[in-house]
């Protein structure tokens, strides 16, 4: 940034990746508290179609944790949520996408009001839809799980097969 950059307003941008198409849903929100979150988990359930069931690998969160998410998701039986272990890399491919639409949309771009920054995060999703790349694992489940130490109740084996169903 240069001395005399102003900034216009940030976003959050929720996102998830549907491994198998390698599409992006996306959602632009003011702030990052369980409201906008269950915000982007209606989306998702309007989105899908409805007899699909839906995992979702999220970090740990807290705001994918408050009672009232959980208490959504206790009515929303589709949804199968694991989280990833502290520090984990599982969301390597959300993370490479957030870095490209920040290289190759956001950082150099000159947003005059918040509303055209989200107008551009939107159209850069749409445009990375209209040819998706699959997800595609290059690691053996059994080569990850040989690896990684059981965490708790919740060990590596319960996140990774959350994932892979």
């Amino acid at each position: 940034m240069t001395h005399d950059y102003k900034r216009n307003g940030t976003t959050t941008l929720f996102a998830a990746l549907n491994v198998a198409s390698g599409e992006v849903f996306g959602l632009c929100q003011e702030k990052h508290r369980p409201q906008e979150w269950l915000k982007f988990l209606r989306m998702i359930d309007q989105t899908v179609p409805a007899e699909k069931q839906i995992y979702l690998i999220c970090d740990n969160d807290a705001t994918h944790k408050h009672e009232r998410v959980q208490r959504w998701l206790q009515k929303h039986k589709r949804f199968h949520v694991r989280f990833t272990p502290t520090s984990a890399s599982w969301l390597n491919m959300l993370e490479r996408f957030f870095r490209d639409i920040t290289q190759n949309r956001i950082r150099r771009g000159v947003f005059q009001d918040l509303e055209q920054l989200i107008m551009a995060i939107g159209n850069y999703i749409d445009g990375h839809n209209q040819n998706p790349k699959p997800f595609i694992w290059t690691a053996k489940a059994s080569d990850i799980l040989e690896k990684s130490p059981a965490q708790g109740p919740h060990s590596i084996n319960d996140h990774l097969c959350g994932g892979l169903h």
